[in-house]
């Protein structure tokens, strides 16, 4: 199935999809923590690109579509932030500058599957993963050459920071509203 396709399919099918080479995949409905997660990392990177006046928007589940096997392919994220405005309604992401991705247990394979399609995209400088059975987020970022480093560095306590557009807070802050917390 084409992007093309699967938006004109998505557009009379119930239940929320994304398009992964070519095939829809049914996404079940998040859990409490993951909803809340979600709600957190939205409320906390949209604030503080505000304070700063930064030309960024944050968007919960946007479509976005991948460099490689573009035509195929809208991955869903749960959180990403594009930068620049946008002057007519979009689809799909095609240029975002952070993606990140919350780490249920019945969903990794999904989730890590989708965070290596984002690392096709050219402008993205930063994808973090949020787990939901502890309190700690996984960051990878761009180096200065393009490439990606080999290891991805583990937050568990103190600042969360995305040097992007230098938005920090606590990494527990973003799950105050979790049992978590």
């Amino acid at each position: 199935m084409t992007v093309a396709k699967f938006y004109d399919w998505a557009a009379t099918t119930p239940g929320r999809s994304e398009l992964v080479d070519g095939q829809p995949v049914g996404m079940a409905p998040a859990s409490t923590t993951h909803s809340a997660l979600q709600c957190e990392l939205a409320e906390l990177i949209a604030s503080a690109l505000e304070r700063q006046g930064a030309p960024c928007s944050a968007f919960t589940e946007p479509g976005v579509i991948p460099r490689v096997n573009a035509k195929t392919n809208v991955r869903v994220p749960d959180l990403a932030v594009m930068c620049g405005d946008y002057k007519t309604e979009r689809s799909a992401l095609t240029d975002p500058v952070v993606v990140l991705e919350i780490l249920s247990p019945r969903n990794k394979h999904k989730t890590w599957s989708n965070v290596w399609a984002y690392t096709t995209i050219p402008g993205v400088k930063e994808f973090a993963v949020f787990e939901t059975e502890s309190i700690s987020a996984k960051l990878l970022r761009r180096l200065s050459n393009g490439d990606w480093p080999q290891d991805l560095e583990l937050i568990a306590c103190g600042d969360f920071n995305l040097q992007s557009f230098d938005v920090r807070f606590p990494v527990a802050a973003a799950y105050r509203t979790t049992h978590l917390a």
